[in-house]
């Protein structure tokens, strides 16, 4: 989890002396193996506080932190088309950010109120439940597969620099 309540709104004319919280942010994600994207949607979009916070993630220009990280989109929404539109502008930023995002399962979660969760603010036992544990497991081998793919393919371009090399030197 990364705070992203405390982020001071992203301004271009702070990238030469970033508050903390930008650095604080800028870090986390930058650590993070992958992004599970995951939102409430108001008025059809994106809450403010999750669009600045991609903004300061993205910032400066060339220096995104969000850049080749794998990434997967959880919304949700007491209405029953479950975060669609704020779902589709996430997905719509993480294509610009060039974020591999996981394509299924999809997750629009509906009809989510205070009766879905306990007194300690946890899911209840059900089918919600149940489908965001599917969910988390798909993002978790999303981003393994992520991971390995580009392990794989830098051993390979390493062992074909090398093959190159050989076939040129003189045996």
């Amino acid at each position: 989890m990364v705070e992203i309540g405390d982020l001071p709104l992203y301004n271009q004319d702070l990238d030469t002396n970033p508050p903390e919280q930008w650095r604080r942010f800028r870090e986390q994600v930058a650590a993070a193996d992958g992004v599970l994207f995951c939102s409430p949607e108001y008025n059809r979009g994106i809450p403010g506080v999750l669009k600045n916070a991609i903004d300061v993630g993205s910032r400066p220009y060339g220096q995104s932190v969000f850049d080749k990280k794998p990434a997967a989109i959880v919304t949700a929404s007491p209405g029953s088309i479950g975060g669609f539109g704020a779902n589709h502008q996430i997905r719509q930023a993480g294509v610009f950010l060039n974020m591999p995002m996981m394509q299924q399962p999809e997750a629009y979660l509906g009809h989510v109120s205070e009766d879905s969760f306990d007194q300690d603010g946890k899911l209840k036992e059900g089918p919600l439940k149940d489908l965001v544990t599917v969910l988390a497991h798909a993002f978790h081998d999303w981003v393994d597969m992520i991971q390995r793919s580009r392990r794989l393919l830098a051993e390979d371009a390493a062992h074909a620099a090398q093959q190159k090399k050989a076939q040129k030197e003189p045996v």
